[in-house]
């Protein structure tokens, strides 16, 4: 079993909490000593109460399991002996209501874009493959309930 922690800290700034235009803006310490800027996504909370200069949760969702599913296919493409010299995805995430009214990323679709190199190039099957074993293993992908799509570019 592993652990993982963040810290999340926000502080009002002013007496603007009770009205509801208090900053949105806070800030996510990792146990890696990284800290992120993050606040509340424009779309939900207006600006300048939410700061788009920052990360927000919407977008960490959608690349934790950008993240994920790229380490799982690497990987996998590694114990296939295929050497991957470059992995890009430009992921997406739909927020739209459920059956039960409330708001969820109902959909994310991730959209890899891997170049090979050395001897051994995989076929486009070998790389749905290897796609299909990653989204299988990916441990976040595993834990949501928001239909997670993969696109790969060629």
């Amino acid at each position: 079993m592993a652990t993982y922690t963040a810290c999340v800290d926000w502080r009002c700034e002013g007496d603007e909490f009770l009205s509801n235009t208090y900053s949105r803006g806070h800030t996510i310490a990792f146990d890696s000593g990284v800290v992120l800027p993050a606040s509340s996504s424009p779309h939900i909370v207006p600006t300048p109460m939410s700061d788009e200069s920052a990360v927000d949760p919407e977008e960490m969702f959608v690349a934790s399991l950008s993240s994920c599913h790229m380490l799982w296919f690497l990987t996998m493409a590694m114990k296939r002996k295929f050497v991957v010299a470059h992995y890009t995805d430009t992921a997406e995430g739909v927020m739209e209501k459920n059956v039960h009214g409330k708001l969820v990323m109902s959909t994310v679709t991730l959209r890899p874009k891997v170049e090979f190199i050395g001897a051994k190039i995989p076929t486009r099957d070998d790389i749905n493959a290897l796609h299909h074993r990653a989204h299988d293993e990916c441990f976040i992908a595993n834990s949501v309930t928001s239909d997670v799509r993969c696109e790969p570019i060629y």
